[in-house]
């Protein structure tokens, strides 16, 4: 569903002519503002190369601008484990070079430590829903879930218009973005790929 489409669903849903084209919009914004802050899915995921050529001497990783949260992150095929940024700063005054083992958030970006002279860094993470800039714009949130968007959409334009069906929309909205994150999370516990872990690991 593309967000004109999205839109005018929405407007024959909340039934009001003083809500604008416009208005509409910025309810449309402000519902996917939220979902965005709300949910984790796997449609929300995407990944981040770094060259090791191109990080700074300190190990910076600039992260992504559409960055919401880090799901790993691995060098040559080992991930890395998240230490205090003090530590993090101790450590690389050592000036240690080698597989990176370490990682730390300093604002827009991740340290490393040691720092790597080959290979690549890669970043797996959860980024924002690409903006709905026109009528013909999708997104991931409109492909497995418009009618949760339409629903929270709904409960900001109740609250603008005083809407007595405020709860009523809250709890739709509620209803579908959990149906959502269930069948997200289902989808990782279960199928084909997944196998149980042995407690113990014998070697001859």
């Amino acid at each position: 569903m593309n967000k004109g489409t999205l839109r005018a669903h929405m407007k024959a849903l909340l039934n009001r002519s003083d809500c604008t084209d416009a208005l509409a919009d910025t309810f449309i914004d402000q519902a996917l503002t939220r979902i965005t802050r709300t949910i984790r899915i796997p449609s929300m995921e995407k990944q981040q190369t770094y060259n090791v050529a191109n990080v700074s001497g300190t190990g910076a990783l600039q992260l992504p601008t559409d960055f919401l949260a880090a799901i790993e992150i691995y060098s040559n095929g080992v991930g890395l484990q998240r230490i205090p940024v003090k530590e993090m700063v101790e450590n690389q005054k050592t000036g240690e070079l080698g597989q990176p083992r370490f990682f730390s958030r300093v604002q827009a970006s991740y340290l490393i430590h040691p720092q790597p002279t080959t290979g690549t860094v890669t970043l797996d993470y959860y980024a924002e829903f690409t903006a709905l800039a026109n009528d013909a714009s999708t997104n991931q949130l409109t492909t497995v879930g418009s009618d949760a968007l339409i629903y929270a959409a709904l409960g900001y334009a109740a609250d603008y218009f005083i809407d007595e069906r405020s709860a009523t929309f809250e709890a739709r909205a509620g209803q579908f973005l959990t149906e959502i994150q269930d069948q997200a999370d289902t989808s990782e516990m279960s199928g084909g790929t997944q196998a149980m872990r042995p407690t113990t690991q014998y070697t001859d």
